[in-house]
């Protein structure tokens, strides 16, 4: 028998388009409350006049409520979301493009959330939370987990919550990374993830990247060997991949090194390692850390980048990416992945 939601296609197509702008609308209320109605008109990209009838329907079946700070969700209001999670998935096709994604890239999963986070900032949100799910859903016991630095591990790092007592954590950055913005550091990123889900961390005050003499002075330093140890015992690793050129400007690459990977054609990065398209490396920063083939080692590799302009990097990055990497993405970056 034909799904429910292939009937209701047939019968009422135009119910499915009113059940996801609603939902859309209790969503985005959900994650940026309390929220007003001219700033969620412009980021939902509807007339205000639509947006003011809308929320009037919703007022009425008591799923948000008006303040002068802005609208948000009832109790009543959460429930249906999380209720229509799974329902509105199908309807969008994202289960599907889950697993069509995941027999392209060739790796372990790949879970997509709805929206895209170049153009809604609460999506990143989302893809943290995904990140925090699939972590609790992997681990039990000890567990040593490496993080890389970035915007996007930043947001997950916020939607971290406390831990179950048969859970025992201890965040590690993968590698060096003053010289970056303080907040994106990994060192920082360590710190908010052990606080947020009261846990222990160790820090790397190393830089981004180092000559190849400094490498193996530092290399030799006891404090530094020993987290050194600890991120190569990680049975996880949590990490971003980054627009290629972006990166090396975020890093202060040198205009010869830029002007290098302008002419390789290098689209994406990870670990300080840059990829072209064909996922191969035309050029490796020197950094104290993870390397690329240590990954292979590692039982859980989960891999969070979001926006349609970053579906080149993740696409070279996943030509290299060990087959255990789980891939959290979003509806955005999914489709420009799938399109080729």
């Amino acid at each position: 028998m034909k799904s429910m939601i292939e009937l209701q296609k047939r019968l009422l197509p135009d119910l499915l388009p009113t059940i996801q702008k609603r939902f859309q609308i209790l969503r985005f209320i959900g994650a940026m409350e309390p929220v007003g109605r001219r700033s969620l008109a412009a980021s939902l990209g509807l007339t205000e006049r639509v947006l003011r009838s809308e929320v009037e329907f919703l007022k009425l079946q008591k799923l948000l409520f008006s303040t002068t700070a802005g609208m948000s969700l009832t109790e009543d209001g959460r429930e249906l979301v999380e209720e229509l999670q799974s329902y509105i998935r199908e309807i969008m096709g994202i289960d599907e493009m889950e697993a069509s994604l995941k027999k392209m890239l060739g790796i372990n999963k790949v879970i997509i959330v709805s929206g895209d986070s170049e153009e809604s900032p609460w999506v990143k949100d989302e893809l943290g939370k995904a990140c925090v799910t699939s972590i609790n859903n992997n681990l039990t016991g000890e567990n040593i987990i490496a993080v890389t630095g970035g915007t996007t591990m930043a947001a997950v790092a916020e939607m971290m919550s406390p831990q179950s007592q048969d859970r025992q954590l201890l965040f590690v950055p993968a590698r060096g990374g003053i010289g970056e913005d303080v907040k994106n550091q990994a060192n920082t990123i360590c710190s908010k993830m052990a606080e947020k889900t009261g846990s222990k961390h160790r820090v790397l005050y190393v830089p981004d990247q180092v000559s190849n003499e400094m490498y193996q002075s530092m290399k030799k330093d006891p404090e530094i060997k020993a987290v050194l140890d600890l991120i190569k015992s990680a049975n996880m690793v949590l990490h971003g991949i980054g627009d290629a050129i972006t990166m090396a400007k975020r890093r202060k690459t040198s205009a010869e090194d830029i002007n290098k990977l302008e002419e390789s054609a290098a689209v994406g990065e990870a670990f300080g390692y840059y990829f072209n398209e064909a996922g191969e490396v035309v050029h490796k920063v020197q950094t104290i850390g993870m390397q690329l083939k240590d990954l292979e080692k590692v039982n859980h590799v989960i891999a969070i980048a979001g926006g349609a302009s970053k579906a080149k990097a993740i696409r070279a990055y996943m030509k290299q990416a060990p087959t255990s990497t789980v891939l959290i993405t979003d509806e955005a970056a999914a489709t420009k992945l799938l399109q080729g």
